[in-house]
Order: structure tokens, then sequence, then C-alpha cells
């Protein structure tokens, strides 16, 4: 039987796990939860009964086989490693370890065989980075991915519960300035998570800079497919925009390959594809992604103006594929 970890236990991330392993019926024997200081002492009612929160800063992993992270990359960073060296195998859902040599980076459905290679770290890739690659991963095992300009839209809550809340309070007061909104004369609502308001708007701007005018949004699209595709030399263009959208995040992407791909070709690949569902008579949204744990694609055209490459569309629910059920399935790997 198995010992189970939910660390960050009381984040939206955190809870999504809980609920999964109960949904999936994950063969756990015992359940421990982890979360700050201030949350330590707090029961939670589980499907393997109640469980009083520990703190992670002082918690003992012995006996874990399975720590499932989402505290976080500064936790992670701390405690991790701790729990790894008493036995535990952590599946971290930060950017702590995603760019380690030795610590691979696994999204099920595409490289499963990566969870093998671990010495007591898994990484869960970026949720954005995760909804492209459940259509890359296919396309690219049959006909070598080469090239690819990708531009995500990204719901906030991808930036957690502040950026949800910076949502809605925005929306509030400018749902009663339509013509304002219309003529540019409203009154900026003021912004904290993002640097501009994202209540009626769109963020061609989504993490923070990094060199040469980047974000570190889009850097992690770029080297965490490389990594998940075991592709070292593909070459990506990124752009990583925040709208406002609450749950979902969607990439629109022009794929080349090593040879020509036909729609229909791609089509095929995708309907045989595990974990993903191919969209032919409408057009999947974030809100249809929502809740949902098949990445959504649709919209599969040849290009256009240098054929033989693919056009896609896809989405999925950031907190759920995302984060929480990739990190469930790559324990349902390990066990």
């Amino acid at each position: 039987m198995t010992t189970v970890a939910v660390v960050g236990a009381t984040g939206a991330v955190g809870r999504t796990m809980l609920s999964i392993l109960e949904e999936r019926s994950f063969p756990a024997s015992e359940l421990r939860l982890a979360a700050s200081e201030r949350s330590a002492g707090t029961r939670v009612d589980t499907h393997l009964g109640t469980v009083i929160i520990e703190d992670l800063a002082v918690m003992d992993p012995s006996g874990i086989d399975i720590a499932l992270y989402s505290a976080g990359s500064v936790r992670s960073r701390q405690h991790a490693p701790r729990f790894s060296e008493a036995g535990a195998v952590v599946i971290d859902n930060s950017s702590a370890f995603r760019m380690e040599p030795d610590v691979p980076l696994v999204v099920v459905g595409v490289n499963d065989a990566a969870a093998t290679t671990h010495k007591g770290i898994i990484a869960n890739p970026n949720c954005t980075t995760m909804t492209l690659m459940m259509a890359a991963g296919p396309l690219h095992e049959s006909a070598g991915l080469e090239s690819m300009v990708a531009t995500s839209y990204q719901a906030v809550s991808g930036s957690g519960q502040q950026g949800v809340t910076e949502l809605l309070e925005q929306q509030a007061p400018l749902g009663s300035e339509i013509e304002a909104l219309m003529t540019g004369g409203w009154t900026d609502p003021g912004h904290r998570i993002y640097e501009r308001p994202i209540a009626y708007n769109v963020l061609p701007f989504a993490g923070s800079e990094v060199d040469g005018g980047y974000t570190d949004e889009e850097m992690k699209l770029v080297n965490e497919t490389r990594k998940i595709l075991d592709a070292p030399g593909l070459a990506v263009e990124p752009t990583c925009v925040r709208v406002p959208v609450l749950v979902g995040h969607g990439v629109a992407a022009t794929m080349y390959f090593k040879r020509p791909v036909t729609g229909d070709e791609a089509i095929s690949i995708l309907s045989a594809a595990t974990g993903i569902e191919l969209w032919k008579d409408r057009t999947p949204t974030p809100l249809d992604s929502a809740g949902r744990d098949e990445v959504l694609a649709g919209r599969v055209r040849e290009t256009l103006s240098t054929p033989g490459g693919i056009n896609i569309w896809v989405v999925g629910d950031n907190l759920r594929k995302g984060a929480a059920l990739n990190a469930v399935q790559i324990a349902e790997l390990l066990v």
C-alpha cells in the first residue's frame, strides 16, 4: 500500500489533487497533508477520513512513498530534497526543478518513460506547455517536429487566486461604463498582479520579463517543450498572452515537421492519441475545457504560405491536466 502526501494542500491545485485522488481511486493506504504554519492544525475531511494539516517546515517525511508538491518553487527547493532523501518520490508542480538535467519533466501520455529515470524528484511542466504537448507530442512522434510558432491565451487562474480576484474586482465597476470602455474614456480601476488592467482587456505579456524582452512564461514554453520532446534543436517562437478568462489555457500553434503533414494525417494522429479530444464540428473554448481531464483540440488546418505544416488550436483546464491531474497520473505510473 502507498502513503501519499499532498504538500500545499490548502491551495487551489492542492485541493484539486485531493479530489482527483478520490475520483481516480488512487491506491493510497494513508494520506498526509502539509501546508504553511498558518494552516497547520486544520482538520480536513478526505475520502480516507479526517486528516490534520501538518506544518511543512517541521514535518517528518519518514514513511511517505509519494509526495505531490504544489507549494511554490521556494518551498519546493527547501523541502523536496529532504522528502526525497527520506525515501519519498516527489512530484513537483513548481518551476524549481524542471530544467535540472537529472530531473525528468513528464507529461503523461507523451513521455511516460522519462518518469522511470527519476532520482527522487519528478517535475510537472508549466500548465501552458502541458496543454500544447498533448497535441505536439503525438505529432512529433509520427513526423518529427522541427519548428513551431506558439501563441498562448492564458487564464487568470494561472496566476493563482490573486489573479482571479483581480479580474472579478475589475469587472464589477467597469460593467456600468460601457460607453467609456468603447471610447477610451474609462478610468483605470487599478491593478496589482498584472501590469495593466485585465478586465475587458488582453495583455500580450504573461509572466515576468527576462532577457531579450521575452517573459519567463515564454521561455518555459521554449525550454520545456525541447526537454519533454527530447528535441534540443527544436525552433520555438513563443508569445504568451493573459486573457480575462477564469480557467482554461488555450494555445494557437503552427508546426512544421521533418516531412510534410497533411490535415487528414494530423486529424488521424490526434484522433488516436490519449488524453486529447479532437473536436471537428465546433471550436473548443476555455469554457468547454473547465473541469475536463482531456485537452481539447480543434481548427486543424494545413499551412498556407509554406505548405507542409499544420495550424492547430488546443485548450485545457490549467488546474487539472495543467497541474493536479498530471501529477496524480505520474503517481499512477509509479505504482
